[in-house]
């Protein structure tokens, strides 16, 4: 499955002897599979049917579809004249009994759906299969349109991958030149404290507060965790299943290593690696609030 935006626009037309189906879908993020449908009164009955189309086509986004249908035959449909009748002599007797002047609304009544009925079956299966045949058409464009966003949003979000990589491999070789300094520094300020007092440093028990602070220090799991989630957001962004939903989760992720790794390695020129690498996890979890 090719990676998609939620964000879209889709657009189908036909024009025949039968009938002229217009077709517009709109789409942007949402969490789940959102349809709001604006159909006219002779395939609101087929909403139900049309749904499960449209869920071959998508799995997330608010979508908006409307249909703008024109039939050319009256075999397709017809109006009931006897009932709309009745409506307005009950409107007009309404309206009377209020010392009001009734005035007929023809447009208003061509769209209640009560007054208009198929003239085969119920569903009318012809009409239904054209229509649905319509609706596929808009939602292949609509998909061909996320699929051109969605490689733009791929080509930024890969490019701040491999960002984040040479970041974190800059982490990686700087680590070991920071904790060994680290222990320098902490055995010359024993040294000095304890020749004020006139003592000498013991190698024994100075080793073994090195090795609790080398295990404080060491970062080489988050690095590690760091490269294979890098690796990863790689790999969502070909395969492109369910992929907004998974790269998201892998962001978090990252965000926290990165953010432990800040916390243990305490020097100035990680934690500006750091703070980059968190801006750019930031802005890679905006943009792939738009993948679906």
């Amino acid at each position: 499955m090719p990676l998609r935006s939620m964000t879209g626009f889709g657009r189908y037309q036909q024009d025949d002897a039968d009938m002229v189906q217009t077709w517009e879908i709109r789409s942007v993020n949402s969490r789940f599979l959102d349809l709001k449908w604006k159909l006219p009164p002779q395939a609101r009955n087929m909403e139900a049917r049309f749904e499960k189309i449209v869920r071959r086509f998508a799995s997330r986004g608010r979508v908006e579809i409307s249909l703008n249908l024109q039939l050319q035959s009256a075999a397709r449909a017809s109006f009931d004249a006897d009932q709309a009748n009745a409506m307005l002599d009950a409107l007009k007797a309404f309206a009377s009994s209020r010392g009001d002047i009734f005035t007929v609304n023809y447009m208003a009544l061509m769209h209640q759906s009560a007054l208009w009925t198929s003239a085969q079956d119920e569903d009318d299966e012809a009409l239904f299969t054209a229509l649905a045949d319509g609706l596929e058409a808009a939602l292949s464009d609509w998909n061909e349109s996320r699929e051109v966003e969605a490689q733009a949003l791929a080509a930024d979000l890969e490019a701040r991958f491999s960002r984040m990589a040479a970041w974190v491999s800059a982490i990686e070789e700087r680590a070991p030149e920071i904790k060994a300094a680290r222990f320098e520094q902490v055995r010359e300020r024993l040294s000095a404290m304890l020749a004020d007092m006139g003592s000498e440093l013991d190698e024994n028990r100075f080793l073994q507060e090195m090795v609790i602070m080398a295990d404080k220090l060491d970062v080489s799991e988050e690095l590690t965790r760091l490269h294979s989630h890098l690796v990863r957001l790689a790999s969502l962004m070909e395969s492109g299943d369910d992929a907004g939903r998974k790269l998201d989760f892998t962001l978090q992720e990252s965000f926290r290593e990165i953010n432990t790794c800040g916390n243990k390695i305490q020097d100035q020129q990680v934690s500006r690696i750091v703070v980059d690498c968190k801006n750019e996890l930031e802005k890679c979890r905006e943009q792939v609030q738009n993948l679906e």
